[in-house]
């Protein structure tokens, strides 16, 4: 089973709220990674947005009444609740969740709710004095209860000018909430520790030692366990990349900071993955003050080796399932052999890093597999998303090992 989520059926349900424009990105995210997107619309909703924008998004035809002469042959309400794997309403008005929450089927979006075994996911989008009230929040806990997932609202102005909570939440929120519905939650309750990114090492205020790395490999890992249902804690180093939604995050600088938060999340938790490009070395002494160049005078840098993260955890590993990382460029299986064993890990994933596909900073990498039994895996080029999927697979049947 692949962590990332295979491509699924998604109905797009839109009710009449200013938020609806935002459903066109949605539906683009959700198209643009190979999700088959149906749009329905309620009467309301094209007030705010027009069908023909969400049908040249998704590719499909939109519905938006109960009794279409033109789809009903083709494709029928019952059908349509049928087709998919999952139902996203958004915005969801106060109006749609009252009438959910009540059971009324008065239009084919209502219908749609009574008649899918799919699950449900609903962002709220309302006035912030709306979502407050009582009703709202009576109505939002019935659908809770019956197993509807909700995301949102967030913080910040709503379209009538208000402040507060009312707002719906963002179409990138919203898609990674529907990814997480979708996912197995095979490390559901999991206590699991990602390390990522570099680590800066100072000789003054203004220079350092450090590496490409980007994080993404570490942090598609974050976002794929916590999706797959996994307590994830992401200790991340200097990054452009924003960490995953919902996930935990730790920011670090120096191999020290990393050393200290990485051995403290350590101590709870079922699995580390030690994905980051640690530095080997550090500066003896790190002055406080810029250096100055001196005209025809050289400069000798004196390093020492940093604390060995990974052989620590795998001195003293307890219960814990650990996995590590080897970056290379030459000999890259006897080297990751040679790790495998000496840190006393799991699984190693190995990649060459002087591969311009597989290396830092970018979205794919190809990367082998070795295990404490002796097993190897050969992974063919994939996205790290991907790779990070395969990987959490390993780990869910490690953990499965572990339990029998």
């Amino acid at each position: 089973m692949n962590g990332s989520p295979e491509p699924a059926r998604v109905l797009l349900g839109i009710t009449g709220g200013i938020a609806a424009y935002k459903a066109c990105e949605l539906a683009s995210l959700l198209t643009q990674r190979g999700y088959g997107v149906r749009a329905v619309m309620t009467s309301a909703a094209k007030n705010f947005v027009g069908a023909l924008t969400l049908a040249a998004l998704t590719g499909n035809p939109v519905s938006e009444t109960m009794f279409d002469p033109g789809q009903e042959a083709a494709i029928s309400h019952i059908e349509l609740a049928r087709w998919a794997d999952a139902l996203v309403v958004a915005p969801a008005t106060a109006n749609f969740i009252a009438k959910a929450a009540c059971g009324l089927a008065d239009d084919l979006l209502s219908t749609i709710v009574l008649a899918t075994r799919a699950p449900v996911l609903l962002a709220p989008a309302m006035n912030i004095h709306m979502y407050a009230h009582p009703t709202v929040s009576e109505n939002l806990a019935r659908l809770t209860a019956r197993g509807v997932r909700t995301v949102g609202p967030g913080l910040g102005r709503t379209a009538c000018g208000e402040e507060g909570q009312g707002r719906m939440a963002e179409p990138a929120q919203i898609a990674e909430a529907l990814y997480a519905l979708l996912a197995p939650q095979d490390l559901a309750g999991v206590s699991l520790v990602v390390s990522a990114g570099p680590t800066r090492e100072h000789l003054d205020p203004v220079r350092f030692i450090s590496n490409p790395s980007s994080g993404r490999m570490g942090i598609e890992i974050a976002r794929v366990a916590a999706r797959r249902g996994a307590r994830v804690t992401l200790v991340l180093g200097p990054s452009h990349l924003d960490p995953p939604l919902g996930v935990r995050t730790l920011r670090v600088t120096s191999a020290a900071d990393m050393h200290r938060e990485v051995i403290a999340a350590a101590q709870e938790a079922q699995v580390v993955i030690k994905a980051a490009a640690v530095s080997d070395f550090t500066p003896a002494q790190s002055q406080p003050h810029k250096v100055k160049k001196k005209a025809g005078q050289g400069e000798t840098l004196e390093l020492k080796h940093t604390t060995d993260i990974l052989a620590e955890l795998g001195q003293d590993k307890g219960g814990r399932l650990l996995v590590g990382f080897a970056a290379e460029t030459t000999d890259v299986l006897a080297h990751a052999a040679i790790k495998l064993k000496a840190k006393n890990l799991d699984m190693l994933v190995a990649n060459d890093v002087s591969d311009p596909q597989s290396g830092f900073a970018v979205p794919t990498n190809r990367v082998h597999f070795l295990f404490a039994d002796g097993s190897l895996e050969a992974l063919p080029l994939l996205s790290k998303e991907e790779v990070a999927g395969r990987l959490l697979d390993r780990v869910a049947a490690l953990l499965g090992q572990a339990a029998a």
